[in-house]
């Protein structure tokens, strides 16, 4: 896979987090006599982003060299955790309305078997998503629900998203990261036309973990998916292995 990553954005990003300092010249920038010099100039910026990748690298503890951050080290890390527990708030924004529609609620991620996502409010309902679709629950148990509602589109990409399937996801989107392993931002624009109908963009922001999804529409509406307090220490309960099984 390719990522799309501008350099020179994460350099001038890198210095800001590096206090504005610059990395300091080698001697021979300085004491160089020969006029070859000057004709160098015109790639400083190529060198500033190379200085920046080199204090990322001694920053992040690596003992080797290392390129920049990419999407095969973001999916990577991504995938570690076996399971993980969270919050959530999700924000509906929808132009009809001056007020978000919002809904909390609790997560379940696990590795192999899908995603739990739990609404508290305004009202209560659980929905299971996995490979094999979304089911809902009710009085008697987990109902599959249509594969091809928008509902479901979107939570398929939730799951993909959260658990690091960046193969997945450019197979329909193409893929731009910024930052490093503990502040990156992820963004997707639709390839196929029936994306581009529903979506115009589609960003990523998180850490060791998933922080945020905002899924940009084309009518203007907008949805933000906030995640927080999340866990990868605690394992699944009985509950949650039963609900996983079903």
């Amino acid at each position: 896979m390719t990522p799309l990553i501008t350099l020179c954005s994460s350099c001038r990003a890198g210095e800001a987090a590096f206090g504005g300092e610059a990395v300091a010249k080698p001697a021979h920038a300085v004491h160089q006599k020969k006029p070859r010099a000057t004709a160098a100039q015109p790639n400083a910026g190529f060198a500033s982003c190379y200085r920046f990748v080199v204090a990322l690298v001694l920053a992040l503890g690596f003992t080797s060299l290392a390129q920049a951050f990419d999407l095969q080290q973001l999916s990577d890390q991504l995938a570690k955790p076996d399971v993980i527990h969270g919050n959530f708030i999700q924000e509906k924004h929808l132009r009809a309305l001056p007020q978000p529609l919002t809904s909390k609620g609790t997560f379940v991620l696990a590795k192999n078997h899908g995603l739990l996502w739990l609404l508290k409010t305004p009202l209560q309902q659980d929905y299971r998503i996995s490979d094999k679709g979304i089911a809902r629950r009710d009085a008697t148990g987990w109902q599959m629900l249509p594969s091809k509602s928008a509902g479901a589109e979107q939570n398929r990409l939730f799951l993909a998203v959260l658990q690091g399937d960046s193969s997945g996801l450019q197979r329909d989107f193409e893929l731009s990261l910024s930052g490093d392993a503990q502040n990156w931002k992820l963004t997707l624009t639709p390839r196929s036309m029936l994306l581009k109908q529903v979506f115009t963009q589609i960003n990523i922001a998180g850490g060791e973990l998933v922080h945020s999804i905002e899924l940009l529409e084309t009518q203007g509406d907008s949805t933000l998916l906030r995640m927080q307090d999340s866990t990868s220490a605690q394992p699944l309960s009985d509950a949650e292995q039963h609900d996983f099984a079903q």
